[in-house]
């Protein structure tokens, strides 16, 4: 084979590479999604249990201005519990494992509430690669412009074929 030719396939290597990680990281998006919107349908069931939505609790500032009538100045307020007893246990299944446990209210939504947060970090950094691998493969892979299709389809051939 001629010098050109190894180029040329070592170019094609390096291009399957890439959109072998591409194929990977798209793959591992769609299940981070499933788990996002497991964790998303979790947590307004148990808004939906203490019925309460984000926007129907008031911040800690109302609370204050509200209790300012002689109780205590500084009320913490839940946005997921609201007024819902705190300490009432419920079943959870712990991400990533097969295992369940029966804990308080509040401790459920809080360890629901985190993972979705770190879900929403991980979706948007996969995303991100997503973006760059998809650019690395477009700068490398404009070979249509470059060497016609037959030729392509020839060389595919070529290589396929035992010694």
């Amino acid at each position: 084979m001629d010098e050109t030719m190894k180029e040329f396939k070592q170019s094609l290597m390096d291009l399957e590479f890439e959109a072998e990680h591409l194929l990977l990281t798209r793959h591992q998006v769609v299940e981070n999604d499933k788990i996002r919107n497991g964790n998303r349908e979790a947590l307004t069931a148990l808004r939906k249990r203490a019925r309460t939505t984000k926007t129907s609790v008031l911040s800690p500032f109302e609370s204050i201005m509200k209790d300012i009538g002689g109780r205590a100045l500084v009320k913490e307020v839940c946005t997921t519990c609201g007024n819902h007893d705190s300490n009432e246990h419920t079943w959870m299944m712990f991400p990533g494992t097969d295992v369940f446990a029966r804990i308080p209210f509040h401790a459920a939504h809080t360890v629901l509430e985190t993972d979705q947060a770190r879900l929403d970090y991980d979706a948007k950094k996969l995303q991100s690669y997503v973006k760059e691998k998809s650019l690395v493969i477009s700068e490398k892979g404009a070979l249509a412009d470059k060497i016609s299709p037959g030729v392509l389809r020839s060389l595919v051939t070529l290589t396929d074929k035992p010694k």
